[in-house]
């Protein structure tokens, strides 16, 4: 459990498309992660190109991990304006996108429903798919515009994501705490 008190929400938006076959497992094990903090809401919600609320099943960590099949195609924003329509305290509310960001439904109002989230007062956190070797896979031009209006994007292994999320708990900036932690973020990957 994080040493933070935070009476507030958490949501994790998680891509279940098919280009996130092989990152199934890493991006299950954030969103238990996630259901399992007694000190926060948690809110799971997993999409293709549909969009289901998982928050129920919660209680059931292994259901959550491997009960939700893989579909194909992928609507980031179906499942980023789901999300919005939920959130009540923003200044309380950290929602965590875990995907690719290979967005096959309409990209700039994606963004600009990431921009409204972080314009609310929320943070929000795009978490990169990883490959069973650990690489990073993603859209490098959707990872560079959440970027620019405030989401990073970053690559983060399990054994540090419940420090990134006591830092966006925290309020504390997610990219120097990337640098501090040696984490590179889509930017900095693009740059090289």
């Amino acid at each position: 459990e994080i040493g933070v008190r935070l009476v507030g929400s958490e949501m994790c938006i998680r891509d279940r498309s098919g280009s996130m076959a092989e990152s199934i497992v890493y991006s299950s094990v954030f969103g238990a992660v996630l259901a399992s903090l007694r000190s926060v809401a948690t809110r799971l919600v997993v999409f293709d190109t549909e969009v289901v609320d998982l928050t129920d099943d919660l209680s059931d960590p292994v259901d959550v991990l491997f009960g939700v099949q893989l579909g194909g195609g992928t609507d980031i924003n179906r499942a980023i304006a789901y999300c919005q329509g939920h959130i009540t305290r923003p200044a309380d509310t950290v929602v965590v996108l875990i995907s690719d960001l290979y967005e096959n439904g309409i990209a700039d109002e994606m963004l600009r429903r990431a921009a409204e989230i972080v314009g609310s007062g929320a943070t929000m956190i795009a978490l990169l798919a990883l490959s069973d070797s650990g690489t990073p896979s993603y859209d490098a031009a959707h990872a560079a515009a959440l970027a620019e209006i405030g989401v990073p994007a970053l690559a983060c292994t399990p054994d540090l994501f419940p420090d990134l999320m006591a830092a966006a708990i925290e309020r504390r900036d997610i990219s120097a705490w990337a640098a501090a932690n040696d984490v590179r973020t889509a930017h900095q990957v693009d740059d090289d």
